[in-house]
């Protein structure tokens, strides 16, 4: 009696499973497709190259900055409408009218880029070259390509020790909030949201020990592009418009001058 009352046991428990194996099965299932219906509607109408804004802004003013961008399309400026709109270049602008010094930008970042790609990045340096600050912005191609936290994080985390090592300041914007996707479908978006969040809480926590200066984006530019994401997204309703490149440099630029402007002259960054 015992045997066959272990032998339903089991056989219920086999069950279960199998019921709980299928609803994974059809949950990823449904999560495909929803992918493959988001990449269908976002496109690639921007292609697939950033605008070049690299060059000294403010020559005149001497005492140049070498100012470095990491990371992905976002770092890149894809979706800008100018050159001059990209958020390297809006940085530099800003970094140099504050500062009075010229600022010479170069991009390494790259379109689609995950963080994995970083190292590349840094090796198309050349090996003199020692930025007085970087900015590195990457992670949301970590998520929609589904890269594990963990090793998403120590390429980044490796990135910012070789910069360190090069004697640059860093500044680190953190993956943005997914969820303000519209273009994505639920529960994906939803899903997508809570993942960049993860990826973004532990990049913070890599990052700030090693000395880092971190930005989280998605609170700190997120609401702007949730609640008007017709200004703040280009056409591709995916990557910031030049709008959007504004309020991410807003967001940035006061980790930057901290980073390079001498305590004793605050009211240089207050000005």
């Amino acid at each position: 009696m015992e045997t066959r009352d272990r032998r339903r046991a089991a056989g219920a428990g086999l069950l279960v499973l199998g019921f709980v194996a299928g609803l994974v099965a059809g949950a990823h299932g449904l999560l495909r497709r929803q992918a493959a219906l988001a990449r269908a509607a976002i496109g690639k109408p921007l292609g697939e190259q950033a605008l070049t804004a690299d060059r000294t802004w403010r020559a005149k003013q001497g005492r140049r900055l070498d100012l470095l961008l990491l990371g992905d399309s976002i770092a890149a400026g894809l979706g800008a409408e100018r050159p001059r709109h990209t958020l390297g270049a809006r940085l530099a602008r800003r970094l140099s009218k504050r500062t009075g010094r010229a600022v010479r930008l170069r991009t390494a970042a790259v379109v689609g880029s995950e963080s994995k790609d970083l190292a590349a990045q840094l090796a198309s340096l050349p090996a003199s070259y020692r930025p007085d600050v970087a900015v590195v912005v990457v992670g949301g191609n970590d998520v929609t390509h589904r890269v594990p936290v963990a090793e998403s994080v120590a390429h980044l985390a490796a990135c910012v020790r070789e910069l360190r090592g090069r004697g640059a300041e860093v500044v680190v914007g953190t993956c943005p909030d997914l969820g303000a996707l519209r273009p994505v479908p639920q529960p994906l978006r939803t899903l997508g949201a809570r993942a960049s969040r993860q990826l973004a809480a532990a990049q913070a926590a890599a990052c700030e020990p090693l000395g880092a200066r971190v930005v989280p984006l998605a609170t700190a530019v997120g609401p702007f592009f949730l609640v008007d994401p017709d200004a703040h997204f280009s056409v591709d309703r995916f990557h910031p418009s030049s709008l959007g490149y504004k309020r991410t440099a807003q967001a940035l630029l006061p980790h930057l001058l901290a980073a390079v402007v001498p305590a004793d002259q605050d009211g240089v960054r207050a000005s």
